[in-house]
């Protein structure tokens, strides 16, 4: 099957004499104040808070109604701008924002649960996580490119913004049942919620990531305790000349190999406010997995 990329969405692409590499849409359609050290970027992701509900009204001098100003924010990262295929966990895509936004407007339901992330690359959405959730927050990934070194200084980098604790460790969707961390199965046990933000860009990590979400279910059911996986992805569209179509290769693929699993599956809608700065696309795609 030959593929034709569509314009505009995709990552783009750059090729040298010895490796393709990606780089995310993001960097080029928000500025985000970043500054450069080498191969390494330090970026500004500015939030605005969510508005609380106060009791009663209060006005000014005048007898004005007093409008409250928004409260603004900013997560500032460390990452890389273009990366190859394997380190793509080092930058920062458009379904961790998009994961963050629904953090924030569900804060009140998700308060005091414990999260996991999966593939959390630089730790966006787990510190987004941490700032509203007075609990325990688990950012994991497959250690590549010393990532997990990267996601602990980011952390560090902005402690003053979290609530709760946020902990780093190391979850490899390849390694088997068996050979996973006592102290990753204990995480597993003890998470409610469970984020995964564009893990799938290869057949082989999505069927790794589909056992991942079995386990975690398998998991709820043995020990009585609900596990909901919410996962964002952007869908991205090629031309195949064998469907004379623009097709969406991985998640058509995610779909057709979680069909007959006993997941309950929902396309969550994209209504919820957005506190973060990128461009929410309509390729984006959010959705529920729990057990029927």
């Amino acid at each position: 099957m030959k593929f034709v990329y569509i314009h505009n969405t995709k990552p783009r692409c750059i090729h040298n004499s010895t490796m393709f590499t990606v780089t995310s849409e993001i960097y080029s359609e928000t500025n985000y104040q970043t500054t450069r050290d080498g191969s390494r970027a330090v970026s500004k992701f500015r939030f605005v808070y969510p508005e609380e509900k106060l009791a009663g009204t209060t006005t000014d001098s005048d007898g004005d109604l007093e409008v409250p100003r928004p409260r603004r924010g900013l997560i500032e990262l460390e990452h890389s701008e273009a990366t190859e295929l394997r380190l793509v966990g080092l930058q920062v895509w458009r379904g961790a924002l998009l994961l963050a936004d629904y953090l924030f407007a569900k804060r009140q339901e998700f308060a005091g649960q414990t999260i996991m992330e999966l593939g959390a690359g630089v730790g966006l959405t787990s510190i987004a996580a941490g700032i509203h959730n007075p609990g325990k927050v688990y950012c994991t990934d497959v250690d590549l490119g010393c990532i997990l070194k990267l996601i602990r200084g980011n952390v560090e980098r902005n402690s003053g913004l979290l609530t709760g604790q946020v902990s780093v460790l190391e979850f490899n969707f390849l390694t088997p049942r068996g050979e996973q961390s006592k102290e990753l199965l204990k995480a597993i046990d003890e998470s409610d919620i469970i984020l995964a933000g564009d893990v799938i860009y290869c057949d082989t990590l999505t069927d790794a990531f589909i056992g991942v979400v079995d386990q975690f279910l398998d998991k709820s059911q043995q020990i009585g305790r609900p596990k909901t996986i919410y996962m964002a992805l952007e869908k991205r569209y090629v031309f195949t000349l064998e469907d004379c179509d623009s097709v969406a290769p991985m998640y058509e693929y995610f779909l057709r190999q979680t069909a007959n699993k006993p997941w309950k599956l929902e396309h969550l809608p994209l209504d919820f406010p957005q506190y973060f700065e990128y461009d929410r696309c309509k390729q984006l795609v959010l959705m529920k997995i729990t057990r029927r």
